[in-house]
């Protein structure tokens, strides 16, 4: 019997710069539902990457002295590793230089113009070369650039442009029939009520004033821009072919089955892609989610406050697994989550060290202490037993039904609650009481049985979220990985195992104060590094985002060297690092101006460039 399959992807990075946290968010959300929809025994095909192309990139190499090339192979070969080092496991990282894809954007270009759904017009406005895009004399604050804060220039382009008007009732019918095709709900209406419903604008799908980009190959004064190259990966990235050669692999995965982005993002891939696809032919995905954001304690993370986390940074301090519990966890499901330092810390001691690693450890050690480590099952329940059997074994059922609606935070929320009835089943037998008395030997052993199977569930369930930390908990155990069909099931760990004589700490409890002081050392020196790059305006260093947020740059920190580990002075371990702890909710940051109707060019063409 075949396995059903899940197609899922996540907007493909911009290979601006080294990625931060909130960009990488996005990567460990993606692996987490992956993960979990393979242990449901789902076929699934995992596909992220990075968006190359653009003014931006061209600028940005002729600074460096390099091509555009090597800059972008730089770039993309840094967002993978740190995607590796989050233990993402993707199944294609495709890249939009990647020489199979420009074909068929080429391909797929030609077709909608042969196809009438892509014409040439004309556009003038008021240009924003690091956002890219046009905007309208009303739209601008300050007289600057409503999205980044830089200056407009006037530009007047010959362009292509896509017909999005044409396929408009289409999509909104489709939308109002597939109420799952936008999540969250509030997404869906700002989309209809904002954009469908007043009317579209036809797209800007060319660009003439640069050259990084993918030729028309029918008129080679335009390179292919933004959106038709960028999102039109879902399907190259699998094999489609536009000559009508799909691969196998493209007529198994599509449509696909969600599409995770930004909620930045959600019009380009809830309106435009959609209208790429009606223009195509082809089925659209089933389900577009558009995630929030992950803000530090002060807001949105930019070098100009100073406040921008880096993967990297996070794991040399606390752990691969760790940061994946912290912003899966602290990520509601529709609102921003929040980071500061000292919050990672809080759940580093409270969640990770407390309550799962100090469970670990005193079972595994009581098991050694009691019974040379051997685990049976004498069968010698008593009343108590009967809640903690009923929590852990109905934790599955709830943790599926949270995933189902992605609810991610909420999973595993589900599962640390089994351990924390665990951990409250300890004080309710006291092992160490039942030791004292030989008449309660086989007591005991039930009560420590109860325990490593109740774990061992736990363990099976937190894969997909902390997939190091699960294995670690079963090997200490001599546990085996169990299938999703069975995590109901309470007694399949097999009476007689022997766990490891010596637990290994999974999570160290952390001093604050020190733990503060050693990131201030660490990060000191970097920031000193990078004050002479600031003195040169005409160069900033610039965070990578995901082609989706292109529109909401703000400048990040060049990648740091590590520095030498030194005391910290108090006061500004204070200043910069401690956080006033967040709010059970983040509050919704102030939205950026939204890009409205742009005027129409000289042959009454009404163009967006987005």
């Amino acid at each position: 019997m075949s396995k059903e399959k899940f197609y899922m992807t996540t907007a493909i990075a911009y290979t601006s710069g080294k990625p931060h946290i909130g960009n990488t968010y996005e990567i460990v959300l993606a692996d987490s539902i992956a993960r979990f929809k393979r242990q449901m025994g789902y076929d699934v095909f995992f596909q992220t990457g990075t968006d190359e192309h653009g003014m931006k990139i061209e600028e940005k190499a002729k600074d460096a002295g390099i091509t555009p090339k090597q800059f972008v192979d730089n770039v993309s070969t840094e967002i993978k590793r740190i995607w590796d080092l989050m233990n993402t496991s993707y199944d294609k990282f495709i890249r939009t230089t990647d020489v199979d894809h420009e074909k068929q954007v080429q391909k797929i270009f030609k077709k909608l113009y042969e196809k009438g759904d892509i014409y040439k017009g004309e556009y003038e406005g008021l240009y924003c070369t690091p956002c890219e895009s046009f905007w309208t004399e009303s739209q601008l604050v300050d007289g600057k650039c409503p999205d980044c804060g830089r200056e407009v220039k006037p530009a007047k382009e010959e362009a292509y442009f896509l017909k999005l008007s044409k396929y408009a009732d289409r999509l909104i019918e489709h939308i109002n029939t597939h109420p799952e095709f936008i999540q969250p709900v509030s997404r869906k209406n700002e989309m209809m009520n904002n954009f469908l419903l007043p009317g579209l604008q036809d797209l800007c799908v060319s660009r003439t004033s640069f050259k990084w980009g993918i030729p028309v190959d029918f008129d080679d004064k335009h390179v292919v821009y933004v959106w038709l190259d960028a999102l039109t990966n879902y399907i190259t990235g699998i094999g489609y072919d536009c000559d009508g050669n799909n691969s196998d692999l493209f007529n198994k995965m599509w449509p696909a089955d969600l599409h995770l982005i930004g909620k930045d993002i959600i019009r380009f891939h809830t309106i435009y892609w959609p209208i790429i696809l009606m223009a195509l032919d082809l089925p659209l995905p089933k389900q577009v989610f558009g995630h929030p954001w992950l803000l530090r304690g002060d807001g949105k993370m930019s070098k100009s406050k100073g406040n921008v986390i880096y993967a990297d940074e996070l794991v040399h301090f606390f752990g691969a697994d760790a940061v994946r519990y912290f912003v899966l966890h602290e990520m509601p499901f529709e609102n921003d989550g929040v980071i500061t330092w000292e919050l990672m810390i809080e759940r580093m001691n409270s969640d990770l060290a407390n309550v799962l690693g100090n469970l670990v450890n005193r079972t595994v050690s009581m098991s050694n202490k009691y019974f040379n480590g051997v685990v049976t099952n004498p069968g010698c329940a008593y009343p108590v037993d009967e809640d903690l059997i009923n929590v852990v074994t109905t934790t599955r059922n709830r943790v599926i039904e949270k995933m189902d609606k992605l609810r991610v935070a909420d999973a595993i929320t589900e599962i640390f609650a089994l351990f924390k009835r665990c951990n409250k089943y300890v004080d309710e037998t006291e092992p160490w009481v039942l030791a004292k008395d030989e008449t309660k030997k086989e007591r005991l052993a039930t009560v420590l049985y109860n325990l490593v199977e109740g774990i061992s569930i736990g363990a099976n369930l937190l894969e997909p979220f902390m997939p190091e930390t699960s294995a670690k908990v079963l090997a200490q155990l001599n546990a085996q990985k169990r299938p999703m069909d069975s995590l109901d099931i309470f007694g399949m760990y097999k009476s007689g195992t022997k766990v490891v004589e010596k637990p290994e700490i999974l999570f160290a409890r952390l001093d604050a104060k020190e733990t503060l002081e050693k990131i201030e050392a660490k990060l000191e020196q970097p920031k000193e590094e990078e004050k002479p790059a600031e003195e040169k305006p005409a160069k900033p260093a610039r965070k990578p985002i995901t082609r989706s947020t292109r529109a909401k740059k703000e400048a990040a920190p060049a990648e740091e060297k590590p520095a030498k580990e030194k005391p910290a002075k108090e006061k500004p371990v204070k200043e910069k690092l401690v956080q006033e702890k967040p709010a059970k909710e983040a509050a919704e940051p102030k939205k950026p101006a939204r890009r409205g109707r742009r005027p129409k060019a000289q042959s009454n063409i009404a163009a967006s460039f987005e």
